[in-house]
């Protein structure tokens, strides 16, 4: 037996389409009008869109900071991925001391049992060591296109200038690419220690500890690097006017700089670092949140299509581990969660608002990561892709509230926001896991998606025009 969604406004990647879709052996058959309906199980989408499922392409499943984890694992927070819409993630690799990226590879398939998304990794080159071009080429193989590099973080996985050159030659020399955190890790490292030295220890700190210009500065040196070496470049959390500048006259230029950036540097502002602790820790992310003119020039940015996705970072800790490092704002752990929220949030504050259009939405949720990534059966409605389909509630109201979310820790940055839209059925290659608002009794159904090359340089021409 097959699937057949009658009745819904279908969001396809030629437009608008009311009427039915048919899934047949965990892939889209067809879409049309008043389709056959015998031998088929029926869901009824009368009112509400149907539209990919999510791809989040920034989160941090079951991550080991200092000996802490944060709080999602990959069951807890695919779960709450799938409540939002999101259907596919894409992790992060990174090895240990002394560790092969492809040993560390095999780890980190490991710890994603139990995922109810999809998923792949994006991994992360630390050093230059010996066998290191090797070890890229076999990630490579492994169908693993992207390759996440730290400018922080200097006193642990962050790179330097030499580092990141010849990481870069090698990395566009076997076809794939380079995702970055950008931010100025010695001079962060350096103002963190002149302020704690100061007396000046509480977490309201933390963002004078990582002003925007250090971003902006680090963003720029990535793509003068990726200039000289002629590898492609995605740009991570993008929460800075500067550096969307920068971002622009590379794109306009025709060098292929892809940027993201997600909720919390589109929503939330600064202010949100009082001198009340118990308000202020919770918020601790690196980059920190920013000013109102550094929102709207993000907004502005997605809107004009430069900047290309849209991920959270989730990476939730719970307050009662933050609070225990309440006297050296340094030491707490960076991250909030969001994975759950994500496409809610910027359906209510972007589409509801007019700041972007419903086709947009799903290119900054969907779309767009897909062929970045080359998750090449993923990220629009189309015969033949895989049926990672939502059916999306339009009018469905709710206020976020910690005490009701799905993600696993006691706290939630965006408490309180009144939010419209919500995904009421989720499939996953055909798999219903979310019916009628709630996740299924079955067993975990993702798995490890292999990515295709893609030719970045004419990809990025093509996004700006489109």
């Amino acid at each position: 037996m097959h699937i057949l969604i009658k009745n819904g406004m279908i969001l396809h990647e030629n437009g608008r389409l009311y009427g039915d879709l048919r899934i047949r052996n965990g892939l889209i058959a067809e879409m049309g009008e008043n389709l056959a309906a015998e031998d088929a199980r029926l869901v009824d989408a009368t009112g509400q869109y149907l539209i990919p499922g999510g791809i989040d392409p920034h989160v941090h499943l079951h991550l080991r900071v200092n000996n802490i984890y944060s709080s999602d694992n990959f069951t807890s927070g695919s779960k709450a991925a799938l409540y939002g819409g999101t259907t596919t993630v894409i992790d992060f690799v990174t090895p240990e001391q002394s560790q092969s990226l492809t040993e560390a590879l095999a780890q980190r398939k490991l710890d994603a049992t139990g995922s109810y998304c999809d998923y792949s990794f994006h991994v992360s080159p630390v050093d230059l060591h010996p066998g290191i071009e090797q070890e890229i080429l076999d990630c490579l193989s492994a169908g693993i296109n992207s390759f996440k590099i730290y400018l922080a973080y200097k006193e642990s996985i962050g790179i330097d200038d030499q580092t990141l050159e010849r990481i870069m030659y090698i990395i566009h020399e076997h076809g794939g690419m380079v995702t970055a955190h950008c931010e100025d890790g010695d001079a962060v490292e350096s103002m963190r220690n002149q302020l704690f030295e100061a007396g000046k220890t509480g977490p309201e700190n933390h963002p004078l500890s990582r002003p925007g210009i250090f971003e902006t500065t680090s963003v720029e040196k990535l793509i003068k690097t990726g200039k000289k070496t002629g590898c492609p470049v995605y740009i991570v959390h993008v929460s800075t006017q500067g550096s969307v500048e920068h971002i622009k006259k590379a794109q306009d230029q025709g060098q292929a700089v892809f940027a993201e950036s997600c909720p919390q540097y589109l929503l939330l502002d600064e202010s949100l670092y009082s001198p009340d602790t118990d308000t202020s820790i919770h918020h601790i992310c690196s980059p920190p949140y920013r000013l109102q003119k550094d929102r709207n020039s993000i907004w502005k940015a997605i809107s004009e299509g430069y900047i290309h996705t849209i991920g959270t970072d989730h990476c939730p800790f719970d307050l009662t581990v933050k609070q225990k490092f309440t006297n050296d704002f340094r030491k707490i752990p960076n991250g909030i969660g969001g994975i759950e929220h994500r496409m809610q949030l910027l359906f209510s504050e972007g589409v509801l608002t007019g700041k972007i259009t419903l086709e947009k939405w799903l290119e900054i949720c969907s779309g767009n990561a897909a062929k970045i990534f080359g998750l090449s059966n993923k990220g629009i409605l189309k015969s033949g892709f895989d049926a990672d389909i939502v059916i999306w509630d339009p009018n469905y109201q709710e206020t976020i509230s910690s005490e009701r979310h799905h993600m696993n820790c006691d706290t939630n940055v965006y408490e309180g926001m009144v939010v419209k839209g919500k995904a009421t059925q989720v499939f996953q290659r055909g798999i219903q896991l979310i019916q009628n608002g709630q996740l299924r009794d079955i067993e975990p159904t993702g798995r490890f998606i292999s990515r295709d090359q893609v030719d970045h340089l004419t990809l990025v021409n093509q996004i700006i025009t489109n």
